[in-house]
């Protein structure tokens, strides 16, 4: 797409106003700029400047506040010159080979479909290569992008094929890229916890600065104070926070750049010799095992970066490269820079460099902006987690919990609420428990390093088989980066005795949720697999014999000789059946087990599927979908059964009091269309002696009470379809056409008078029993059991629906075939 193209579609929407849109990136900034268009007209639009603007107040809260705590928690001691010299090295490269390069320039290009995280990978590689088990109920909604064999270099395709005929490597890839993905997801829950806690701390510790008697405990109580704030505000978005943040970390970054090049002048210019990495390469010569074990306070000057990726969906690519290459990665460089040249000169400073190294008179409103930044640092794995929490409910690793979307215009902007709270109690407990940043750093940094190893090796998949890099090219990367992760991680691991064993077991039971919850959803798909029948297997309207018994033309119903022959009852009113998978072809089991139990069948049967969109709002005319799940024949009119699908935004509100009126208003609409497709289908038009063009028209004329749409209120209404004509030999068919049309509408309002109905199914599942004592079988129950248990506790979508009560039947069911 060129980049004029995408203005002139934005010009037909907004005539005669700027618009400004970059060449990079067309294809995703133009859905962005059409709902900006629909939700959010302004004068100008410039999406990835406001983008960038929002994601400096989100995503760079973590990494920026780094420089409070780096240096404390990488010497023990007063550093010599030469160490000095090699630590600022190591971080200068750490954090251009790792975040820029690596994340910015490489990660960020792994994205599905806008959304970042390791989820996302996982899920980019599923489309491209049959490696995982979906719901067969989603499957054909998903967007699948696996090209044929012959069109795919050699190496990528005979790594696909490997990894999809190979049961072992299937299994393999299941257990790394399950497992390790929900050890990612875990860490970035744990994330969400240990950054405010990390960086709240680091910033009030600058009060014993001006005050030494100050206590632990009000340094403690004043970060949870602080904390509670934070979460108190999530519900406003990240859109509204991001654009209140931002303002307050250009602030603090532009005094980091601001002190940098102060201290840099003031104090020992001679640093700079820390960009030629042979300083970093003689540090770790230097110090051997010292030096390895000071990796793990290194890396905490790229604790964060893993939000640049798992913020990616409330963002875009572009917005979070422009903001970081052009401003967050050159105030940090010289950040650091100049907290090294004034530890150079006073050694001691190292324990609390930052504040420290502030210029004179500027040390009060640098402790307000650093308390107020460890804010916004709080907020960046808060969102993270967000994110990605979303991520996992979508590949079914996780219960269906309320999403609130809050924003319109982008619609990766999410809040959850439980997950809100639950982040601040964890938090407040983690702050009182570490209570100074080294040991938290020591926590904090096994848990980014896990993050950051998985994310290459998940990467370096996804240049094989969905970008077609060549091989050698592939390794080669994985080499460089896989070692720098590798470094890092066996530091980090060091710290397991003495704080980091806390981030392990929170990560291996998240992990375990995860992947408990995702076996026991596999179970439950195949298990449903069986129930899934077409009503024509299930019904028929003749007798078994198959021919035509007493009364049939008021469309009586039975049974299929698989179920039985019998036949079924029919029930005066509109039954609306819910289905939650929605799939074309098939029948609800509840309304299997409805007839099974009752024998009978509303005279209107509706399979009604409700589908919601990442999308704020679906205009009215496009919400519904109606069918027929059997045809119709005219002795078939006693019974008529439709497919009514409805889909929705996150902003609309579809179920409420008068959902019948709105299910009947369809219907009847669509019994209408039916009828005037039903006429000639190349008609020729013929001119009567007058001049004026002929026209057939069907009238239906309803004497009785017909509610209009989403009132309730009954109206008498005339109905006419016009149909053009040939010429009079057709007026037989047309009044045949009439006839049926005007009974179809008649049967469809009598049983919507005499009552509606919503059914909504109850489905319990068993647990096949155990043959022997063999481990495994127990160790399936055990899972099996507990999935369960989650499962009846986290309640029932539907269920929670908005529906009159008098008018709600449950319908209670065992599978029939077992977990």
């Amino acid at each position: 797409m060129s980049t004029k193209e995408p203005e002139r579609l934005v010009r037909e929407k907004l005539p005669g106003k700027e618009v400004k849109v970059e060449a990079v990136g067309l294809y995703r900034a133009l859905p962005v700029l059409v709902r900006i268009i629909i939700y959010d007209k302004r004068p100008a639009i410039d999406i990835p400047s406001r983008l960038a603007y929002q994601s400096i107040g989100v995503i760079y809260g973590d990494i920026g506040t780094s420089p409070l705590y780096v240096y404390s928690s990488t010497f023990s001691s007063s550093p010599s010159h030469d160490d000095l010299l090699g630590a600022l090295s190591l971080i200068i490269w750490t954090v251009t080979l790792m975040v820029s390069v690596k994340y910015v320039l490489i990660v960020l290009q792994a994205d599905d479909e806008g959304q970042g995280g390791s989820f996302a990978i996982y899920t980019l590689l599923s489309r491209h290569a049959k490696i995982v088990h979906r719901d067969p109920r989603e499957e054909r909604l998903i967007k699948t992008e696996r090209v044929e064999a012959s069109e795919l270099p050699s190496a990528s395709k005979h790594t696909r094929s490997f990894l999809e005929r190979s049961a072992l490597m299937q299994m393999v890839l299941k257990v790394v890229g399950v497992l390790g993905v929900s050890l990612v997801m875990s860490g970035s829950f744990l994330d969400g916890i240990l950054t405010p806690a990390q960086s709240v701390l680091g910033a009030i510790q600058g009060l014993k600065l001006v005050d030494e008697s100050i206590s632990t405990a009000t340094i403690v109580g004043t970060s949870c104070a602080i904390l509670v704030l934070l979460f108190l505000i999530q519900p406003f978005g990240t859109s509204k926070l991001g654009t209140s943040f931002a303002p307050i970390v250009i602030v603090w970054l532009g005094f980091n750049f601001c002190f940098g090049i102060y201290n840099l002048v003031q104090h020992d210019h001679t640093v700079l010799k820390a960009f030629s990495p042979v300083f970093a390469g003689r540090y770790l010569v230097r110090n051997k095992t010292e030096g390895w074990r000071s990796l793990g306070g290194i890396l905490l000057a790229f604790t964060g970066v893993e939000a640049l990726f798992a913020d990616l969906g409330a963002f875009t690519r572009r917005a979070i490269q422009l903001s970081w290459l052009c401003f967050a990665y050159p105030c940090l460089l010289l950040a650091y820079i100049g907290q090294a040249a004034f530890i150079s000169k006073s050694p001691e400073a190292f324990s609390n460099p930052f504040f420290a190294s502030v210029p004179p008179g500027l040390f009060y409103p640098s402790l307000v902006v650093a308390i107020l930044a460890s804010v916004v640092a709080s907020e960046t794995m808060v969102t993270a987690t967000f994110q990605l929490l979303t991520q996992i409910i979508k590949l079914s690793y996780f219960p269906q919990i309320k999403l609130v979307h809050t924003s319109k215009v982008f619609h990766g902007q999410i809040y959850i609420p439980w997950v809100n709270w639950l982040l601040m109690i964890g938090t407040i407990v983690v702050t009182v428990a570490y209570n100074n940043t080294t040991k938290l750093g020591e926590a904090y940094g096994v848990c980014v390093i896990l993050v950051t190893f998985i994310t290459t090796s998940m990467v370096s998949l996804v240049a094989i088989i969905v970008w077609h890099i060549p091989l050698p090219y592939v390794c080669l990367g994985f080499l460089v980066f896989g070692a720098l992760d590798g470094v890092y991680l066996t530091s980090a691991m060091t710290k397991v005795p003495s704080g980091a064993w806390l981030t392990l077991i929170l990560a291996i039971l998240l992990s375990s949720i995860f992947v408990l919850w995702r076996f026991g959803k596999e179970n439950q798909w195949q298990a449903e697999a069986s129930d899934r029948l077409d009503p024509s297997s299930i019904i028929m309207s003749k007798s078994p014999d198959g021919s035509p018994e007493a009364g049939n033309s008021r469309g009586d119903l039975y049974f299929t000789p698989a179920f039985g022959s019998a036949s079924i009852t029919t029930i005066k009113g509109m039954g609306i059946f819910f289905d939650k998978g929605g799939l074309p072809g098939t029948t609800p089991t509840v309304f299997i087990h409805f007839l099974q139990k009752f024998q009978a069948a509303p005279s209107v049967v509706i399979f009604f599927h409700i589908r919601p969109l990442s999308l704020p709002t679906v205009m009215f005319g496009e919400r519904w979908t109606v069918t027929r799940s059997l045809k119709s024949t005219d002795s078939g009119i006693g019974h008529q059964f439709f497919r009514v699908t409805l889909r929705h935004g996150y902003t609309d509100e579809v179920v409420s009091k008068d959902l019948g009126v709105q299910i009947y208003e369809q219907l009847r609409n669509f019994v209408i269309r039916e009828g005037a497709a039903s006429g000639p289908r190349e008609p020729t038009i013929q001119a009567d002696p007058d001049g004026e063009r002929r026209c057939h028209k069907i009238e239906v004329t309803s004497g009785s009470t017909t509610p209009s749409p989403g009132s309730g209120d009954p109206s008498n209404e005339n109905t006419s379809i016009g149909i053009p004509g040939q010429s009079n030999a057709d007026d037989e068919t047309l009044r045949t056409l009439q006839k049926v049309t005007r009974q179809k509408l008649l049967s469809l309002e009598s049983a919507y008078h005499d009552q509606v109905v919503y059914v909504v199914g109850k489905e319990q599942m068993r647990i096949r029993e155990i043959a022997g004592c063999k481990p495994g079988g127990w160790l399936r129950h055990i899972a099996l059991a507990s999935f369960l248990w989650i499962r009846s506790n986290t309640g029932n979508r539907i269920a929670n629906l908005k529906l009159d009560v008098d008018k709600l039947v449950e319908v209670g069911f065992i599978l029939s075939n077992s977990l």
